[in-house]
């Protein structure tokens, strides 16, 4: 009989302890989004401009998604300004700016260490940056060939813009004369987010 009081209490005590652990148990960590849930367009991974690292290009599905192809010697260089404020004052409600260089106007440096250093130094940019690559007919990159697809529009210059919104659609296509700050182009990010 004393040897089941015994048993018991060191079940109990067991018990207490597994359940004590787990309240103090990290959290488990998040996992990438299932394929099904990201949208097509998204779906693909992309080598980040500091480093080619690999950057699975669905962890921004549910974002409103601005694309821009960019260039450090254009006369629409100072963009950059005007999409950092805009992923810095609209990140927070999930915003995201993706920026691709690209010397399809041969307007841009080859060296991928100097175009970062460059969006740094000069406009301190702190959004998602990719490697260089093609973004016009015939080679754009994958990711740019499903824009094309999709808007059946191409960029005409640097810093044209693709506006994608949180369902992973096309939401408009920009020219690079439409400014980060123009209020058109402002209300409808703004529209964006409240979906």
């Amino acid at each position: 009989m004393r040897r089941l009081k015994i048993l018991a209490v060191v079940v109990a005590l067991s018990s207490w302890i597994a359940l004590d652990l787990n309240a103090h148990a990290t959290p488990p960590v998040a996992q990438p989004a299932a394929t099904g849930a990201c949208p097509s367009l998204l779906n693909q991974t992309f080598p980040r401009l500091q480093d080619d690292k690999p950057i699975d290009m669905c962890q921004y599905a549910g974002k409103v998604v601005l694309v821009v192809n960019t260039a450090s010697y254009c006369g629409f260089t100072p963009q950059y300004k005007g999409l950092e404020a805009l992923y810095r004052q609209y990140g927070p409600q999930g915003l995201v700016v993706l920026g691709f260089p690209s010397n399809d106007f041969n307007q841009e440096m080859k060296d991928p260490g100097k175009i970062a250093a460059f969006c740094r130094d000069t406009y301190d940019v702190q959004f998602p940056m990719f490697a260089p690559s093609h973004v016009t007919e015939p080679k754009p990159n994958d990711f740019y060939k499903k824009l094309i697809m999709a808007t059946g529009d191409q960029p005409k210059w640097n810093f044209y813009k693709y506006l994608i919104g949180r369902n992973g659609k096309i939401a408009g296509v920009y020219s690079s004369l439409t400014t980060p700050e123009n209020k058109d182009f402002v209300a409808k990010i703004q529209a964006l987010l409240k979906q």
